[in-house]
C-alpha cells in the first residue's frame, strides 16, 4: 500500500499540506506549532531540501542557531543549490563573526536568486566587515533598491541610511 501512495503522490500532496501548514503558523508567528507542523512534513518526506531550509529558518528566527545549521546542512546535503538554506548559514556565519564564510554562504545565496533583498543587504554587510566598502556600496545600493521595489519601510530606511555611510567611507578612502 505504501508503494501505490507513493506512486499516486499522496505522500507528497500530504507533506506539501503540512508544508502549507507550518507556513500559515510562521507568518502568525507560532513558530513552536510551525516546526512542530514542518516535522510532519519531513516525516513523510525526509529528502526534500526545502522542508529542511524552511525548518531551519523557523529555528533561526527563534535563535536556536545549532538546530537550524543542521537543517541547513541537511538541506544542503540533499541539494547544494538550496537558497535558504545557504542564506540561513550566511546569517548564522554573520552572527559568530565568521565574515569570510557568510560571504560565501550569501554569495551562494545571491547567484541562486539574485533579487532577495535580504541576502543583498547581508552581503553588503559582510563586504563591509571585511573592509571591502566599494564592494558592500553596490550591493546595499541594490538592496535598498529591491526594498523600495517591496515596500519594505522599515529595512528601506535602514539601507538608506547605509548607503550614506557607506558611500562615506568610500570617499574618503
Amino acid at each position: 500500500m505504501a508503494r501505490l501512495t507513493q506512486r499516486l503522490g499522496l505522500t507528497r500532496f500530504e507533506a506539501d499540506e503540512y508544508y502549507k501548514e507550518a507556513l500559515q503558523h510562521f507568518e502568525k508567528r507560532d513558530i513552536e506549532q510551525a516546526i512542530l507542523t514542518m516535522d510532519e512534513a519531513i516525516k513523510m518526506l525526509p529528502d526534500n531540501a526545502e522542508y529542511h531550509a524552511a525548518r531551519g529558518f523557523f529555528y533561526l528566527q527563534d535563535g536556536i542557531d545549532n538546530k537550524a545549521n543542521a537543517d541547513f546542512e541537511k538541506a544542503l546535503q540533499i541539494y547544494p543549490y538550496e537558497m535558504l538554506a545557504h542564506y540561513g548559514r550566511g546569517v548564522i556565519a554573520y552572527r559568530t563573526r565568521s565574515w569570510e564564510e557568510a560571504v560565501n554562504h550569501f554569495l551562494q545565496a545571491y547567484r541562486i536568486d539574485q533579487h532577495r533583498a535580504e541576502t543583498l543587504y547581508y552581503l553588503a554587510l559582510s563586504y563591509h566587515r571585511l573592509g571591502n566598502n566599494p564592494l558592500a556600496l553596490s550591493f546595499m545600493q541594490q538592496a535598498d533598491t529591491r526594498f523600495d521595489e517591496l515596500g519594505n519601510r522599515g529595512n528601506k530606511r535602514n539601507a538608506d541610511r547605509w548607503v550614506k555611510a557607506l558611500n562615506r567611507l568610500v570617499e574618503n578612502s
